[in-house]
């Protein structure tokens, strides 16, 4: 028999696999396909402190091997999230729940930690520094370490709950970036965000999205998610979070060799909704076939 546990931040997991916010809403629409507490966790959509009807159509384009999406972070705000998306996923989901949530001010990343501090079911906080500092010139916080740490500090301050900070990719240091979140109390580090990418319509001759860009997924960034998450498993002492690209069993696994103790799926449940089961269902076959006996014996086994 082979062991799937994980242990992330302190919370034990079934398995490390983890529907990837944005991808799976608040869980319940997926539960209509399968018994969704079969997931180590999901990430939930991403949260801002106001509701936002997100970027203007079209918002996706497909790619060879991917997809780029500019959606927006469309959700209904904070307050609907508590009073009706959280009411309607506990009916379908019985484990702890990572949180997602964005700002675009240190202000709103705090206020909107806080709130769903209070709510029992959230076990983590997966906070979103991709976000665009709208006092700070529109740069997003998660280019440079001392942005990135302001946030963390901000947030730090008004939960107890495990925090991981999801890091965006569009940076020339990535390890420098998670040591900062590190140093202000972080208790994990989620990686990678999206890549910057864009397509031009040729009969068009315009870009496909109306936002010109977005985030760049799929499993075409496999091999660089990978690469930062060796890398950042170098330079912090905490545990990770890895995705982008994640499509199979072997993904998984490859994905905890270089460090990661929880592995998100994302683009790979818009392809396909039963994706997260299938994987976690090919896992034990998959350690068998490599000589694994537990995934927590193999975080980081790659160094």
């Amino acid at each position: 028999m082979v062991n799937t546990k994980v242990t992330l931040c302190g919370i034990e997991m079934d398995n490390p696999i983890i529907p990837a916010s944005g991808t799976f809403g608040f869980g319940y629409e997926f539960a209509e396909l399968y018994d969704i507490n079969l997931l180590g966790t999901f990430s939930f959509k991403g949260t801002t402190k106001d509701p936002r009807f997100g970027n203007p159509t079209p918002r996706i384009a497909e790619t060879p091997c991917g997809m780029i999406n500019a959606v927006g972070l469309q959700n209904p705000g904070v307050e609907k999230v508590m009073s009706d998306e959280l009411v309607k996923m506990k009916k379908v989901f019985h484990k702890p729940v990572m949180a997602n949530v964005s700002g675009f001010s240190l202000e709103e990343y705090a206020y909107t930690v806080e709130k769903l501090d209070a709510e029992e079911q959230i076990g983590w906080f997966e906070v979103n520094i991709s976000c665009p500092n709208v006092h700070g010139g529109g740069i997003a916080f998660g280019t440079s370490p001392e942005a990135a740490a302001s946030v963390t500090k901000a947030v730090r301050a008004v939960t107890k709950k495990p925090l991981l900070i999801k890091l965006s990719p569009n940076v020339t240091n990535i390890a420098e970036i998670a040591k900062a979140c590190e140093s202000e109390g972080a208790d994990g580090i989620s990686l990678i965000n999206t890549l910057l990418g864009m397509r031009i319509d040729l009969k068009k001759k315009k870009p496909v999205i109306a936002n010109k860009m977005g985030g760049f997924s799929g499993s075409a960034i496999f091999p660089v998610a990978l690469r930062m998450v060796y890398q950042v498993y170098d330079a912090v002492k905490i545990p990770l979070v890895g995705m982008g690209g994640v499509s199979s069993a072997e993904d998984v696994i490859e994905m905890m060799l270089a460090g990661a103790t929880g592995v998100e799926i994302g683009a790979a449940n818009l392809i396909d909704p039963y994706a997260c089961k299938t994987i976690i269902e090919k896992l034990p076959e998959t350690m068998e076939k490599y000589g694994i006996k537990s995934l927590s014996e193999i975080i980081g086994a790659a160094h």
